[in-house]
């Protein structure tokens, strides 16, 4: 055997084992890509179900007996965290209720105010929910401006339909409630209260009710929310199959899956109060 040949074996190997290398590598980061961009999507860019986009496009939904517009932000969409108004959709009681999702991921009481036009009042609803300011929290908007856009969004609801207003107050955020951020919060929620007596709206008191289950002694994390801690819980629900009770729980919470979003128990919670106001007073 000539001898030039003997010598191109081992570098032919090299080169075809570097080949494969390179492809493994090439076909596992194609994987990991698009599993991320599928946790992206899924959370952060599909709409939620129903919403009034859908639901309203021609106007009040037919063959409705009732018609229920959930308004506010991504704890509302329910594409992070539990789903509550998929919930109430999904509950008995309601009959043939139409409930619209006119939540919006990031959204801000000015959010809601500049579409509550198109993605409430469009849908002429019987009842609306809105729980929003959770992102005005975090960004530190005036308490006194938070209040002058809830009071304009209350204001054009009642004007323009018939609807029974209820105003949620906004839960902790994380489950520390000694937090900075939770001390802050309480200036929010007393504004909500304020402004549903002064507009004739339903004041739900759903801080309250998350606050009497934490307040039980239980050391809680510090409140540590960010975009990587949500993008890590939406890909252990939707990549690994995790319930978001189990995903609150692998990050030692309870009722938030990253100190912001629901757990399945922290939208019970929710589902729970938007229910008994909806059965027992706006559609009784």
């Amino acid at each position: 055997m000539p001898e030039g040949a003997t010598e191109q074996r081992p570098k032919r190997k090299r080169l075809l084992t570097r080949k494969r290398v390179l492809i493994t590598g090439g076909a596992l980061l194609a994987v990991v890509l698009g599993a991320g961009a599928l946790v992206g999507y899924l959370t952060f860019v599909r709409p939620p179900a129903n919403p009034p986009a859908v639901a309203c496009a021609d106007g009040r939904p037919q063959g409705a007996d009732a018609v229920v517009v959930a308004a506010g932000a991504s704890m509302t969409q329910g594409t992070l965290g539990r789903d509550w108004v998929g919930d109430l959709r999904a509950g008995e009681g309601f009959g043939d209720a139409e409930f619209v999702n006119a939540g919006v991921n990031g959204d801000t009481s000015s959010g809601l105010l500049r579409r509550t036009d198109s993605d409430i009042v469009a849908c002429r609803p019987d009842a609306v929910i809105v729980l929003v300011g959770t992102n005005d929290v975090r960004d530190e908007v005036p308490v006194a401006e938070y209040g002058e856009h809830l009071a304009a969004i209350v204001e054009r609801v009642r004007s323009q339909t018939s609807a029974q207003v209820a105003l949620m107050s906004l839960p902790p955020l994380g489950e520390d409630l000694d937090a900075e951020i939770n001390q802050r919060l309480h200036a929010y929620n007393d504004t909500i209260r304020r402004t549903a007596e002064a507009a004739g709206a339903d004041y739900l008191p759903l801080y309250e009710e998350f606050a009497e289950r934490l307040a039980d002694g239980t050391p809680r994390p510090a409140y540590a929310f960010g975009f990587p801690t949500a993008y890590l819980a939406a890909s252990e629900h939707y990549l690994l199959g995790r319930s978001w009770d189990e995903v609150a729980r692998s990050r030692g919470l309870e009722y938030f899956v990253d100190h912001i979003h629901l757990s399945d128990r922290g939208g019970e919670i929710v589902a729970d109060l938007a229910a008994r106001w909806l059965l027992t007073q706006a559609m009784a």
